[in-house]
């Protein structure tokens, strides 16, 4: 057994096919019952005292404002002091010193790593590197290149799970991923919670040169998990319970190549609000761009600002479960019983 799978549950947050449905409903939970110790000063200045003992580094070399902001308050709701890096020029990697050699000096000096890098696979690969060492410590990946956002899809499935709190759950619903799906992290990771649903559908609408990729598609065959794909967002409308609208990740872009998609066609407009469902929601993980009008804002349907306001409280809820302080929060017997 390696040392990562003889630690619990959760210890590294690397990858989405790393969670069950028990996993998800669990930190479902806590996340709700976190918000609402939160809410009084009392509860809030208790959780503030779980983990003040606990330092994190938030390593983002990859231009960042949700995801930062969220981690970073996430530590301070719980105690945990933090440090940062946003720019690899301001640290000795400017001298020469490998990433691999930059992080294993962080890891001498807190005890969680939050990281995001535009090299898929690099979170992976640097918990297998601490996980060689005499301090290894516990890596979130928040986003890796192409690839996983896994944070990103655990805030998403606790946004489902509320919205649909009172229509069954998530099983059973039909979600359309919409835009940049070749490149977008965020519906990738998504996708592959899914397997933990019963009765989901997936529909991909996206232009061609930017369609869902075969590994993901292969995945959902292999998990029996039905997908379809087309170009036509008012079609498919009316028969969705979840519209996930994602940017033109151009960031990516090796010669200018998304000049030349017609994207308007992929755009979430106020006059689709009449042919979405009344039941449906709309999810959007922001930044956002033409893809989505801001007349959506106001509808009830619109869940997107809601989301990144659940990112913050899913991710206390990930840093108390690596710490294993779970039950300092939920117990209603234990010390937490006063708030």
């Amino acid at each position: 057994m390696s040392k990562t799978e003889s630690r619990g549950p959760l210890y590294h947050v690397l990858r989405a096919q790393q969670f069950d449905r028990a996993l998800l409903d669990r930190l479902c939970d806590l996340t709700t019952r976190i918000r609402k110790v939160a809410k009084v000063k009392e509860g809030a200045d208790y959780l503030q005292s779980l983990l003040s003992n606990k330092r994190a580094i938030l390593y983002f070399t990859q231009p960042s404002t949700r995801t930062f902001l969220s981690f970073q308050n996430a530590c301070h709701i719980l105690g945990i002091r933090t440090s940062e890096i946003r720019d690899p020029s301001t640290s000795s990697e400017y001298k020469g010193e490998s990433p691999e050699d930059a992080i294993r000096t962080f890891s001498s000096y807190v005890d969680v790593i939050i990281m995001r890098s535009p090299i898929a696979g690099f979170a992976d690969r640097t918990a297998a590197m601490l996980d060689e060492t005499d301090r290894p410590v516990p890596v979130i990946n928040a986003g890796s290149g192409k690839d996983q956002h896994p944070t990103q899809a655990l805030l998403d499935i606790y946004t489902l799970y509320r919205s649909f709190k009172d229509r069954g759950g998530i099983d059973g619903k039909t979600i359309a991923m919409v835009g940049d799906l070749a490149r977008g992290r965020t519906v990738r990771s998504l996708s592959y919670l899914m397997k933990n649903y019963r009765g989901v559908r997936l529909i991909f609408v996206a232009p061609p040169s930017r369609r869902m990729g075969d590994d993901i598609k292969g995945f959902l065959d292999k998990m029996g998990i039905p997908w379809k794909e087309t170009e036509d967002l008012a079609g498919i409308l009316p028969e969705v319970d979840a519209v996930y609208m994602t940017r033109l990740q151009d960031e990516y872009d090796e010669a200018g190549e998304s000049k030349k998609i017609d994207y308007d066609k992929f755009a979430f407009r106020p006059e689709h609000l009449e042919i979405l469902p009344e039941t449906a929601i709309v999810m959007h993980p922001l930044p956002r761009r033409n893809e989505l009008h801001p007349g959506v804002d106001k509808d009830p349907r619109a869940k997107y600002w809601r989301q990144e306001r659940n990112g913050m409280w899913m991710r206390v809820a990930i840093l108390a479960a690596i710490f294993g302080i779970e039950k300092d929060i939920l117990d209603p017997y234990g010390r937490s019983s006063h708030v």
